[in-house]
Order: structure tokens, then C-alpha cells, then sequence
């Protein structure tokens, strides 16, 4: 692909995945008209709703329409979502949050399997590894770089959430104009134009190894949403700050990303994806000395930068190229569908953990996910592992 097709995908996920970010903003505003985390967490269960319409309906579609469009569709549905959200007055009538959330968990479910979708059509299996790990190092830049800028708005300059959202809901529109044009620079190999049935195929997924992959992302979805999506609940009463954590997680993650996008691939990934998940299991127990000390804090942002922040597109390769070529679009969908069953799914749970069991009972259940996922990488023992080099 030309440079400045690269740059039109970039750009436009970055200001996509920015998008999501102020996701994590949701219940810093549900307190501030009033709500609990209990609310914020039933609000977020619509987006997964909407996430679990936009990713099947990309899956079956991308076949006919250029992916790269569907991610744009996305991006302007995702735009759609903040402009309402922003222009609400209160949590009355409650179901225009939740509409709200649901544009967006459409938009995001839309853009987040179209988006990667357009790029591995446009690469070789040499080129997805490398190309996959700058893309995310884009998308971790806009997710987790937004709620700190929207967050110092808010606290330093006394901007409103209303006007925070709006902005957002305008960035997401110049985002959907970019990834437009990123389908007009760079048009993809002709095919012969069919639907492609996708949710069937995962019993050709399983034999192949993919279905790891996919499970870990769900499992590491959850474990990253939680952590994000409640950043403000974890640091209250502590001196930790929730946006030096999203500074320090997203800085963590994509230096790393960059620094390593030609190595992380060439390395074995059994022995990558184990040491990767132990550094996230020991950034998830450093939270609890969070209230002891702030160092304790930031050193839970860099573990889970790094061990988070580099597994990602990790697994997101191993799904795709462990899949025979006419699976892989497939295994892609279902890679996402179980990220955002964790992504959106985990916040319903978690919020409840927060107000009936408390914030140490919240970070356990955390690490046991980060187990569960440890185990399930490490399934099928030595053959698994040889299978990664």
C-alpha cells in the first residue's frame, strides 16, 4: 500500500478507537447526574448489544461491500451515539443513554471488525504481523489517550461532559471521512461478490488452534475493560490518578508496539504469550497497593501496558494465521465477537462486584481471568507451544 493510504487507516482508527476511550468516561458521568456504577454497567451492556449487530452484520457483508466502508459506516454510527449522548440533559427518559450506547456499541463493533478486516485483505501473512502490530499501536493511542485528554478538560478547563461528548461525536465523523478515503486510495483485490457466512465455521476453527486465540481475547477483553471502564471507582480515596494510569498504560503499549513491531513476531509466541500474561497478572495485583501508594498504581499501568498492550495483536495474528485462507475471515469476526462479549460484557458484572462486594473482591476477579486465560494459552502443553515458533 502507499504511504498515504497507510496514514488514512492510521488516522482514521486512531480517532475511531478515541471513540471507545470515552467509553471509560461513562460512569464518571452516570455519578455526576446522579447514577452509581450499577448504572453505568447496565448502560454498557446496550453497547455490547450493539457490538454483537455490528460485528455479525460486517462478518456477513464485507464479502459484497469493501471493508473499509463497513468500518467507515461504523464510524459515523459511533459519531451518532456521542452527538445524542452530548445532548442530554439528565439520566430522564433512561432509555436515550442506553440508545445511545447501543449507536456506539454498534459504530465500535462495525469498525472494529472492518477496520483490521480492510488491512489484512490489503497484506501478505508476512506482512500481517508487523502491519497488525502498528495498527493496534494506533488503536491503543486512541483509546486509551482520549479519556486523558477529555479527563484534564474536564477537571483543568471545566469543560462540561455535554461538550466532551459532542467533540467526540465530531472527531468520530472526521474518523468515518478517513477511512472512506483509505477504501478509495487503496481498493482491494477484486472478488466475486457474495455474502459470507461466518458463525458455522467455528467448528473448522477449533481443530486448527484459533479457538485459543479467541477465547483469549474475550477473556483479556474483560480483563482490560475492567480495569478501564472503573480506572475512577479503583483510584477514589487513594492518591492515585485515574488519568495518569490511562497515560501510562497507553504509553507503555504503544512505545512497545513500536519498538518491537518487526521482533514481536519472529519471537516464539508460546514463550511470549506466557511471559505477556504474567506481566498482566502482576499489574492486576499491584492495584491492590494502589491505596498504600501511588507507585504501586503506576506500576499496575506499565505491567498491563506492556503484558496487555502487547498481547493483543499477538493473539490477533495467531487467530488469523492459524486458519486455513478461506477460514480466516472468520476466525477474524469470531476473534472480535468474543473481545467485545469481554469488552462490554465484563462492565455489567463488574460494576456490580464494585458496589456489592467492594473494590478487593473487583481486582480478584480480575486475576482470576488473567488465570483462566494463562490456562488457556497453555493448553495443549509442548505441541502448542512448538506450534508458536
Amino acid at each position: 500500500m502507499r504511504t498515504s493510504s497507510t496514514l488514512y487507516i492510521l488516522f482514521g482508527t486512531l480517532l475511531s478507537a478515541a471513540g471507545y476511550g470515552a467509553t471509560f468516561l461513562i460512569a464518571s458521568w452516570f455519578r455526576a447526574q446522579g447514577g452509581s456504577e450499577l448504572d453505568a454497567g447496565t448502560t454498557l451492556t446496550m453497547a455490547l448489544l450493539g457490538t454483537l449487530v455490528g460485528v455479525p452484520l460486517v462478518g456477513w457483508w464485507a464479502g459484497r461491500v469493501d471493508s473499509a466502508r463497513l468500518g467507515a459506516l461504523g464510524a459515523l454510527a459511533m459519531a451518532g451515539g456521542y452527538l445524542l449522548l452530548g445532548s442530554l440533559a439528565g439520566l430522564d427518559p433512561a432509555y436515550l443513554p442506553r440508545l445511545a450506547a447501543l449507536l456506539i456499541g454498534l459504530g465500535w463493533g462495525m469498525f472494529y471488525l472492518g477496520a483490521p478486516l480492510a488491512l489484512s485483505e490489503r497484506l501478505d501473512d508476512q506482512q500481517r504481523g508487523p502491519g497488525f502490530t502498528r495498527f493496534s499501536a494506533f488503536q491503543m493511542t486512541g483509546i486509551c489517550g482520549s479519556p486523558v485528554v477529555l479527563a484534564a478538560l474536564l477537571d483543568n478547563a471545566g469543560l462540561a461532559f455535554s461538550s466532551a461528548f459532542l467533540g467526540v461525536g465530531m472527531t468520530a465523523l472526521v474518523a468515518a471521512a478517513l477511512l472512506f478515503a483509505f477504501g478509495l486510495s487503496a481498493p482491494r483485490a477484486p472478488t466475486t461478490p457474495r455474502l459470507r457466512p461466518w458463525a458455522r465455521k467455528i467448528t473448522a476453527l477449533v481443530p486448527t488452534g484459533a479457538i485459543r486465540p479467541i477465547l483469549m481475547a474475550g477473556l483479556g477483553g474483560a480483563v482490560f475493560s475492567g480495569i478501564m471502564a472503573f480506572q475512577s471507582s479503583l483510584t477514589e480515596g487513594t492518591g492515585a490518578s485515574a488519568s495518569a494510569f490511562f497515560a501510562l498504560h497507553a504509553g507503555t503499549a504503544v512505545v512497545l508496539r513500536l519498538l518491537l513491531v518487526r521482533r514481536l513476531s519472529s519471537w516464539p509466541r508460546g514463550t511470549v504469550v506466557i511471559c505477556l500474561l504474567t506481566c498482566l497478572a502482576a499489574g492486576v495485583i499491584c492495584l491492590f497497593g494502589s491505596a498504600v501508594h501511588p507507585a504501586f498504581h503506576g506500576a499496575a499501568a506499565v505491567l498491563t501496558g506492556a503484558g496487555y498492550g502487547l498481547l493483543y495483536p499477538v493473539i490477533q495474528t495467531w487467530a488469523v494465521n492459524a486458519s486455513a485462507a478461506e477460514d480466516r475471515h472468520a476466525a477474524l469476526t469470531w476473534f472480535v465477537v468474543a473481545y467485545f462479549i469481554g469488552i462490554f460484557g465484563f462492565p455489567a458484572i463488574g460494576g456490580w462486584l464494585l458496589v456489592a462486594a467492594g473494590r478487593n473482591s473487583f481486582i480478584w476477579a480480575l486475576a482470576a481471568l488473567v488465570m483462566v486465560e494463562l490456562a488457556v494459552a497453555t493448553a495443549g502443553g509442548r505441541r502448542g507451544a512448538s506450534a508458536g515458533r
